[in-house]
């Protein structure tokens, strides 16, 4: 069980990424365009991976499921790995155009043949090489400094 000084550590850190996301990489001119902002939502993946066998994981995921989830139009706006605790992690944050959106694309990912048959004969060649998956949803508030992150 994680204590609750250590989760509040973990929720720190995955903040930290994201205000460093918006301040850092994506400059204020890169931003939303003049006009109305979109309502765009995000979405952060958190994937444990196991240091035996990281580098396939990260083959697998530049190589295949960015160029697979391209074809769907998910926009990866940065990706990062860390550590926490004895555990590997590799974060990724999504954007959205809406929820229905989010749900429709990765649907139809996760039932991709090709995507299917990659995943298949990664994890015959390497052993399994995701264990836990977390997925959370992010709702911009409406002071948001950002309404969108992607290019």
């Amino acid at each position: 069980m994680i204590s609750s000084f250590a989760g509040q550590k973990y929720k720190i850190l995955i903040a930290s990424m994201v205000i460093l996301t918006v301040g850092v990489i994506f400059p204020e001119r890169l931003l939303a365009s003049a006009g109305e902002p979109q309502k765009v939502i995000h979405q952060l993946r958190i994937y444990e991976i196991f240091d035996s066998n990281k580098r396939a994981f990260h083959d697998r995921f530049r190589d295949h499921a960015m160029r697979i989830m391209a074809k769907y139009d998910f926009k990866i706006v940065a990706t990062w790995e860390s550590k926490k605790d004895n555990r590997t992690e590799f974060v990724y944050l999504l954007e959205w155009p809406d929820e229905k959106t989010m749900n429709d694309r990765w649907e139809k990912f996760l039932r991709d043949p090709e995507w299917i048959k990659i995943k298949k004969e990664t994890g015959e060649i390497n052993g399994p090489l995701v264990g836990e998956i977390q997925a959370r949803t992010l709702y911009l508030t409406d002071y948001s400094p950002h309404k969108t992150l992607a290019k």
